[in-house]
């Protein structure tokens, strides 16, 4: 991916080492916005595993403005068993409160969406707390679409255990 610049002199780009600190700003800012300020245990050690590391299976994208790292995406990759190709699972979008409205969060989709273009991948996709309206009509303007039959599922914690238990 090509470095863009954005509104403001803003910078689109890969992340790289040293972005920790910022992309784990983002994160802690997004889980404050979710009410949930104090679920996140991710740390700037693990970011740097498990984006720059030896295998990376996340990629970040980030929005630079100033030397601060205001907005993410962060994504991994999934497989559509019925077309055979690749997506991209959208894990986190955020843009720092005080740098919205500049089309941040827009360059960031649009950024992956020209991976998926690029790589012959099938599909986007992500989840959207069903409370979160500003986050629903802004997808809704990009032209994504709810997949209202389908529900997520998960196993955590002493659920988790046990089924890894089972024989």
């Amino acid at each position: 991916m090509e470095p863009t610049t954005l509104l403001g002199g803003a910078m689109l780009r890969e992340a790289r080492p040293g972005d920790e600190a910022g992309i784990l700003a983002c994160i802690r800012g997004l889980a404050e916005y979710e009410r949930e300020p104090d679920a996140v245990a991710n740390t700037a050690e693990a970011l740097t595993e498990n984006l720059f590391g030896a295998d990376p299976k996340v990629f970040t994208h980030v929005v630079e403005r100033e030397g601060r790292i205001v907005g993410m995406a962060m994504w991994f990759l999934t497989y559509s068993t019925w077309t055979g190709r690749h997506g991209i699972w959208l894990e986190d979008l955020f843009v720092q409160d005080d740098q919205r409205g500049h089309g941040y969060g827009k360059a960031l989709l649009a950024s992956l969406a020209r991976v998926c273009v690029e790589r012959g991948y099938s599909r986007l996709e992500w989840t959207v707390l069903d409370w979160n309206a500003p986050a629903i009509a802004f997808y809704r303007s990009v032209g994504a679409v709810p997949m209202a039959e389908w529900t997520t599922q998960r196993l955590t914690g002493d659920a988790l255990t046990t089924l890894a238990g089972a024989r």
